[in-house]
């Protein structure tokens, strides 16, 4: 086997260490975090929403993560691991004495348990199709299996993978919250309510859930990173308006607002100088967008999606945020690998969009559903687009509800038709262009629960995505990233999405937050990296 990475267990500590000096931090304190909504679920087999991403990640650990506020790769719950020549095996080497939060030490099994639970098909994971190259996938996800034959564990601190074809980015697959590891017994004890009692082995372990009122997190005294984490407990208030938050982190209440700062309050806070330091404004793998569900008559017709495409003014929604992002003409962001520099996407064209309604027979229009998620300045967003459309004859009727209510309806095929994902719009997993296609449109994500809200499944891009992903040499980059700019493109020719915008993500924290920048904005604990934060005055 050839040898890719070994690292020992004390050198990997010091790279999950906070980027502060450890004489600078001392350890202690309580951080309170507001929400308008409350969490749908802390499962991390099924949890899949910017909200409760963090605070999952804080809770449990997989195989991988990722060095504090970068997208840099390091083992996690694994000490080392090997990749064989042909990257068809993965051989993981557990840390030892790593205990759940109900005190019992992990095992290799719970690894193996832990993702065969996420591709069974009565777990409705919208993260199951992240899996596919593991051989037995297939079998399990049709219910012909229960385990994956792919997953062996030879002793109790060796897992190996055996893959049916190479797969470039299954080691960030191995750092996804849908990959971390959870104790049998406990989600056979909870069952379907496992969401509400998590036990993993992470930074803090919950010990409060008031529903509506508040999550509370505490330190977990047996956490194998030392060190970590620096808090000694979290509280999330959940149903505190924005505007509210804003004004209780003023008063010293509160040290992040979780929605992050209220539209109709942004230029008065980022002009004040009494904010300065406290705002931090971070680039995010981003692309906001309009599904369509491509099922459900008349957005079957490709026409009639292009007719949408064409219809919206990206140019004016920008404005309803401040200018906070840039206009989006394919699912992928500038920055990832992949983006088509020279692809100019449906132009805005009113005129344009009217004639292929009436090509497509839907010259007199017809009315649909727009759900949006009901935190500013998303229902407002929707009635800009309400407005677009209403000028090629769709009338819309925009369903504003909570968050989870809306990707439930999402991940319903009968009941979505179309939805703006403004507050829940995709933000990388991992920074590869993969990401952006097997769970939010490829056929793995169309399935009930899902995330692939446009129901858009195209076989033969399916084929061609694999086929990509299974360049795993570096010296072939380029080529894989080609590969996948060109099946955007044709992602783009059946318009199953509106892409809008690529947005910037400002957060602001109390003065007594301490931590770099990078972890109030981190790309992958998003929104904020709880593990590694501290405060200032702490005794």
């Amino acid at each position: 086997m050839k040898s890719l990475l070994l690292a020992g267990a004390a050198a990997l500590t010091l790279a999950l260490a906070s980027p502060a000096m450890a004489q600078d931090i001392k350890p202690g304190g309580t951080m309170t975090v507001t929400y308008k909504d409350d969490v749908s679920t802390l499962d991390p087999a099924i949890g899949y929403d910017w909200q409760n991403w963090s605070m999952i990640k804080s809770l449990f650990d997989g195989l991988m993560d990722y060095k504090p506020g970068t997208t840099e790769l390091v083992p996690d719950l694994a000490e080392s691991f090997e990749v064989s020549a042909d990257g068809l095996t993965y051989t993981f080497k557990l840390r030892h004495g790593v205990k759940f939060h109900n005190g019992r030490e992990l095992k290799a099994a719970d690894v193996k348990y832990s993702l065969d639970r996420v591709v069974q098909p009565e777990t409705q994971s919208p993260g199951a199709g992240f899996f596919d190259s593991i051989q037995g996938f297939e079998d399990v996800s049709k219910g012909k299996a229960k385990e994956l034959s792919g997953i062996e564990t030879p002793d109790d601190y060796t897992v190996v993978f055996r893959l049916t074809r190479p797969d470039a980015p299954f080691l960030h697959k191995m750092a996804l919250n849908f990959s971390h590891v959870v104790p049998k017994e406990e989600v056979e004890k909870y069952g379907a309510d496992f969401g509400k009692h998590p036990v993993g082995t992470g930074a803090f372990k919950m010990t409060e859930w008031t529903l509506g009122q508040r999550i509370v997190f505490e330190r977990n005294p047996d956490y194998f990173h030392k060190g970590l984490p620096h808090l000694d407990k979290i509280v999330f208030e959940v149903g505190q308006e924005p505007v509210v938050a804003l004004l209780r982190l003023q008063r010293g209440e509160v040290d992040i607002a979780g929605d992050g700062i209220p539209p109709a309050k942004f230029l008065e806070v980022t002009q004040d100088p009494a904010y300065k330091g406290l705002i931090i404004q971070g680039s995010q793998l981003h692309t906001g967008y309009i599904t369509m569900n491509v099922k459900a008559k008349p957005f079957d017709d490709v026409r009639v999606r292009q007719a949408v495409n064409m219809a919206i003014n990206k140019d004016r929604i920008i404005r309803i945020i401040n200018g906070r992002a840039k206009p989006a003409n394919q699912p992928l962001p500038p920055s990832m690998p992949g983006y088509a520099a020279d692809y100019k996407g449906y132009a805005y064209d009113v005129e344009g969009a009217k004639k292929l309604m009436a090509e497509a027979g839907q010259g007199s229009g017809f009315t649909t559903d727009l759900y949006v998620a009901n935190t500013d300045p998303q229902p407002r967003i929707a009635q800009a687009i309400q407005q677009d459309l209403a000028q090629i004859g769709i009338k819309a009727e925009i369903k504003a509800l909570a968050q989870a209510n809306v990707i439930a309806a999402g991940g319903d095929e009968k009941q979505s038709t179309m939805i703006w994902s403004g507050g829940m719009a995709w933000i990388a997993d991992f920074p590869d262009p993969s990401n952006f296609y097997g769970p939010i449109l490829g056929c793995g994500g169309a399935v009930p629960g899902g995330w692939n809200w446009s129901w858009y499944c195209n076989e033969d891009l399916d084929k061609r995505a694999a086929e990509a992903d299974a360049i795993a040499d570096p010296a072939k980059t380029a080529e894989r990233e080609a590969k996948w700019r060109d099946i955007f493109l044709d992602v783009m020719k059946d318009a199953p999405w509106a892409p809008v915008f690529n947005e910037q993500r400002y957060t602001i924290r109390s003065e007594r937050m301490g931590g770099d920048d990078a972890l109030f904005v981190d790309p992958v604990h998003i929104p904020v990296n709880y593990d590694n934060v501290y405060t200032k005055d702490a005794q």
